[in-house]
């Protein structure tokens, strides 16, 4: 089972999404507080079901949010990104070099968010 990880970085405070096998699944944005990245995770859990929005192909069909959106980056790797029901994004992958791999790792995190627990690293 998947589990959110807390961790403290010289800004502030961000989250990964790992697997069960350890791997990071999603990463957050550097919160400035812990009250706000618990508020993030919540958000992810509650919305790591959403569609998702594929922006590699034409025409894009267009979903409301909350959403995932996979999208190739400038290097040519696909990654996505949880976006929602605002439209802000929540949790971001890392590259990947196919876009099934990348699809993987959104059904990892529909698989792992909702029920996984919530730890702090220590520094």
């Amino acid at each position: 089972m998947g589990k959110f990880v807390m961790k403290e970085v010289k800004t502030g405070i961000k989250f990964n999404l790992k697997a069960g096998n350890g791997e990071i699944i999603a990463t957050s944005e550097v919160y400035t507080t812990e009250a706000a990245c618990r508020k993030g995770i919540e958000s992810v859990k509650a919305n790591a079901l959403s569609p998702v929005e594929d922006q590699t192909v034409e025409p894009i069909e267009v979903q409301k949010h909350p959403k995932y959106e996979v999208y190739q980056d400038k290097a040519g790797e696909y990654r996505f990104r949880l976006k929602a029901r605002n439209g802000e994004i929540i949790a971001v992958s890392e590259g990947y070099k196919a876009k099934p791999s990348c699809l993987n790792g959104i059904d990892s995190v529909k698989r792992n968010a909702p029920e996984a627990p919530i730890e702090k690293e220590e520094a």
